[in-house]
């Protein structure tokens, strides 16, 4: 069985969530919306590792508040960077040797399945660099600094690039290589590999696989988990009830 080495970066500004709490510790349903999506790939038995990346700003609170629950779950701490890029290059040095392949998934996106993981890690294994993606379905407005449409863009063949993005390891990390930390800001992995000349094959997602951005999202993400079929998370350590 191949091995994954799962990186979960959580280092972000998050500019857009607004109000004093950091996005990184946003409760869905009472609970930390990082650890319901850690609790998507620790038990999976084909992950050997987790990392999760958090702003050295965050990182002894997360240590403090949270500490016993990411020992339980065997999930590694890595002080991340100001850019994704940064942070995703952070957790790279730290990977296992017994890992295949490296999955890069946004903390904030706790609604994925089992379903899509399997069928994105399967692509991955076949073509070396796979993710989760979406049809565009909505017009598409090109618009100036004035406000004012400049041009409708037409969306065929237009995706939305969601996470898990999974890649061979050797193929993220010569990626990350050959750019030599002189990248512009780029906004996702699967644009890293793409410059250095590696397609990435596309799996198809749907809109539930949201990607929390305000507040008014977690009221959704929750809706979301709610209306699937129940499956029993694993315990998370003996201080888990007083950190919910």
């Amino acid at each position: 069985m191949s091995k994954y080495a799962v990186i979960i970066p959580a280092a972000g500004n998050a500019e857009r969530f607004g109000g004093p709490e950091k996005k990184t510790f946003a409760k869905i349903d009472g609970r930390p919306m990082f650890l319901r999506t850690l609790e998507r790939f620790v038990t999976r038995p084909d992950v050997c590792q987790t990392l999760l990346v958090v702003a050295p700003e965050d990182s002894d609170t997360m240590k403090t508040k949270f500490g016993p629950n990411l020992g339980f779950m065997g999930v590694k701490l890595i002080e991340g960077g100001a850019r994704r890029c940064d942070s995703v290059a952070a957790a790279l040095e730290a990977l296992s040797e017994d890992a295949d392949y490296v999955a890069v998934h946004d903390a904030a996106r706790p609604c994925v399945t089992d379903r899509w993981i399997d069928a994105v890690f399967a692509a991955a294994a076949k073509s070396g660099a796979a993710i989760l993606a979406l049809p565009v379905t909505g017009t598409l407005k090109q618009v100036g600094d004035s406000k004012v449409v400049d041009a409708t863009v037409a969306r065929e063949g237009l995706y939305e690039a969601q996470t898990p993005q999974v890649f061979r390891k050797e193929v993220l990390v010569a990626a990350y290589e050959r750019l030599g930390g002189t990248e512009e800001a780029m906004t996702d992995d699967s644009q890293v590999v793409e410059a250095s000349g590696h397609p990435v094959t596309v799996v198809i997602s749907d809109t539930t696989n949201i990607k929390v951005t305000t507040k008014g999202d977690l009221s959704l993400a929750a809706a979301i988990l709610k209306s699937r079929p129940v499956k029993k998370a694993p315990r998370l350590g003996a201080f888990e009830e007083a950190q919910w």
